[in-house]
């Protein structure tokens, strides 16, 4: 069976689809770790009540050490290796990973970004893609799937889905409806990924 690390710093939804796909034979995979940046994400709970070990490894606590962004990293590539992952998941990371994880970690990275690509890479890309379709730039979002480089949101593509916005639309139903494509396209890619 292969071995998923899944790295997240806040509520977790995306962690949960992995999570129940894992325990209902979708993925072919387990979940040996959940590790968070951030000691109140709501992921850590989730992974808690999967019987997931957690760990976390926050910026500032590397700072406090007299460390470094590049230091922070290797410490986060270090901390995934131990655990011999076959797959990482970026699933609602918040922090940008620098070249020195990339080197140091042992296994493929992939990223679930709430946007097409080339489209509102970075942070607020649901709201950002909000404001463009009522200002008429745009009359879709979506969300994609990729392998993670030292660009922001700019490694190869592994899957998209199309999520049209509605007249009516407001931030708390595109978001709505943004996680449940999210959802369904990263347990798909990871699906994939990982084999029968």
């Amino acid at each position: 069976m292969k071995r998923l690390v899944v790295l997240v710093s806040g509520g977790g939804s995306n962690l949960q689809a992995l999570i129940d796909a894992c325990a209902d034979g979708r993925i072919a995979a387990e979940i040996i770790l959940v590790l968070s940046n951030r000691a109140d994400a709501y992921a850590l709970q989730r992974a808690n009540r999967a019987g997931i070990p957690v760990a976390l490894k926050t910026l500032t606590s590397e700072l406090v050490q007299g460390g470094t962004r590049t230091s922070y990293d290797f410490a986060l590539a270090q901390a995934v290796a131990e655990a011999r992952p076959d797959l990482v998941v970026l699933a609602g990371w918040m922090h940008i990973l620098d070249e020195a994880f990339l080197v140091a970690c042992p296994a493929k990275v992939i990223n679930l970004h709430p946007a097409l690509p080339g489209a509102f890479p970075g942070t607020h890309a649901i709201e950002r893609a909000l404001a463009a379709y009522q200002c008429g730039e745009i009359v879709e979002s979506g969300v994609m799937v990729h392998e993670v480089i030292a660009e922001i949101d700019a490694g190869p593509v592994l899957g998209t889905e199309v999520v049209p916005i509605q007249p009516a639309d407001d931030i708390t139903s595109l978001s709505a409806r943004m996680h449940r494509a999210e959802h369904r396209l990263l347990v798909d890619v990871v699906c994939r990924m990982v084999g029968t």
